[in-house]
């Protein structure tokens, strides 16, 4: 087999674009790997142009300096907390029907066999029209509640009452009282569905997206397969980055390609095999696109 690369100073960002473009023709099967990195990179940032736009009388009540620590402070109420997630829910889920990175990436795989595993919980991958039969969300999704005990294992999607709840917030940053949601089953307190610890709801869809992509998976594993890692981190690697790693080293067929914005260790064990692309994510997104629409060159 082929070194993706010889020395890898020497080899220049295009030709790492052009290499990951050859790859993704290439290979058999492809297994996409999304971090809240990537949504960073497309725009959706806890922090900066939103968060002031959006979240600053949230900051000046609160104190808190981004989106992602409001998603950890202790509301004094349930109207509060309402409040805020729904603001949150509206400018990272419901505020935008498409955006241009999920786009263009979704045009350059949708050709190809892929799936994809996202530890993301702002639904940019379904909002932006991918095929939801080839998506993982393993941390829950802006839009879902559960049960907050939880007394049973269902998800419910509140899309409407969350927008309501953005719509109705007051100038104490706090919603109606009677929008505040509670369970249908136990008449207790809902709350959002992600993974925060042990209560986290995996509903029917859930496990159903789990065996698709553990079927992906299995069908794929001694072929031809391209691990894209797209903005992951050392916050939960045990969920993508360990077992692209793990995959990629038992298959001598596999290549194993990390999109990051700050430099992560490649092992020895992959060094014939993998490749890394720093920097602004969407960037090379973009320019895999462009080459799409040139005809790869």
């Amino acid at each position: 087999m082929e070194r993706i690369y010889d020395t890898l100073p020497e080899l220049t960002y295009p030709d790492r674009v052009q290499t990951l473009y050859n790859l993704i023709h290439e290979v058999d099967a492809i297994v996409i790997g999304a971090g809240s990195g990537f949504s960073t990179a497309a725009g959706y940032d806890f922090g900066g142009p939103l968060f002031n736009e959006y979240f600053s009388q949230f900051q000046k009540k609160y104190g808190f300096d981004d989106a992602y620590a409001g998603i950890f402070y202790p509301y004094p109420s349930k109207e509060e907390f309402w409040a805020f997630w729904s603001c949150l829910c509206y400018v990272f889920r419901y505020r935008e029907d498409s955006n241009e990175t999920y786009q263009m990436l979704k045009q350059l795989f949708h050709d190809f066999n892929h799936f994809i595993i996202t530890t993301n919980v702002d639904h940019q991958f379904i909002t932006n029209g991918f095929d939801k039969t080839k998506l993982f969300y393993t941390q829950g999704s802006f839009g879902l509640i559960q049960c907050a005990t939880p007394c049973h294992q269902e998800t419910y999607d509140a899309s409407d009452l969350l927008i309501a709840m953005y719509q109705q917030t007051d100038e104490n940053l706090k919603i109606p009282k009677e929008l505040v949601p509670v369970c249908p089953k136990c008449g207790g307190p809902m709350t959002k569905n992600g993974r925060v610890d042990s209560r986290f709801v995996q509903d029917q869809g859930w496990y159903q997206a789990k065996e698709r992509y553990t079927n992906f998976l299995e069908k794929n594993k001694d072929k031809r397969i391209l691990y894209l890692e797209m903005g992951v981190g050392y916050n939960t690697p045990v969920i993508i980055k360990y077992p692209f790693l793990r995959m990629a080293r038992e298959n001598p067929k596999a290549y194993y390609v990390n999109l990051s914005v700050e430099k992560q260790p490649i092992p020895d064990y992959l060094l014939d095999r993998a490749m890394p692309i720093y920097g602004d994510l969407a960037l090379p997104i973009k320019d895999l696109y462009r080459l799409s629409q040139q005809g790869g060159h």
